[in-house]
């Protein structure tokens, strides 16, 4: 899995005058967890245009002023009008234990229903998936080899290596959706 590299600094408070003093300043609070005790940091805001604002997934290398951690963003809260980092939340990533991630779909395969002028429709972009940090996959992908107009291709089919799909297999990961343009056409050679 890809892995991007950020540094912090140790935060010396906590509590809300702190975190927007930290704001102002073009940092984000940060609090890592996971460990043996809670980490409180700050980065700068613009080190996370490559792990928030980014469909893909990975693991973040964190610099805590010469002690480095490795973990994934657990949550994030952004300000609900200007969209400013408000807070970031990371889990601490251990060898031995499996962690959850919802990881992007990516589609493989030719379909016919495609080559007839049928539209993907993607009804999860991402999958909720759980593995050893070792075992995470960068993404899911999902066959769509010999798929006709109308048929859906579902969670069942896709055949996982080293990791578990915490969604249940009837539930609908994509399909192929007939254009309207082409529904009249098929219908107008039906009737006759």
């Amino acid at each position: 899995m890809k892995t991007v590299e950020i540094i912090g600094y140790n935060r010396e408070t906590v509590g809300k005058k702190a975190a927007k003093d930290l704001r102002k300043e073009g940092l984000a609070p940060c609090v890592i967890y996971g460990g043996e005790q809670p980490i409180h940091f700050a980065v700068p805001m613009i080190l996370f245009r490559d792990i928030i604002y980014t469909p893909e997934v990975c693991f973040v290398k964190i610099n805590i002023e010469g002690v480095e951690k490795t973990a994934i963003v657990q949550d994030f809260q952004l300000h609900p009008v200007s969209e400013v980092l408000l807070h970031v939340d990371f889990l601490e990533l251990s060898d031995d234990k499996a962690i959850k991630m919802d990881v992007p779909v990516s589609f493989v395969g030719n379909s016919p229903g495609l080559q007839t002028g049928g539209k993907l429709v993607a009804k999860l972009r991402k999958i909720k998936v759980k593995a050893l940090p070792a075992n995470m996959p960068e993404t899911v992908e999902v066959s769509i080899e010999g798929l006709e107009l109308g048929k859906s291709v579902r969670i069942g089919s896709i055949t996982p290596e080293n990791y578990e799909i915490l969604y249940n297999d009837s539930v609908t990961v994509a399909s192929i959706a007939i254009p309207r343009t082409l529904r009249s056409a098929l219908d107008a050679a039906g009737d006759e």
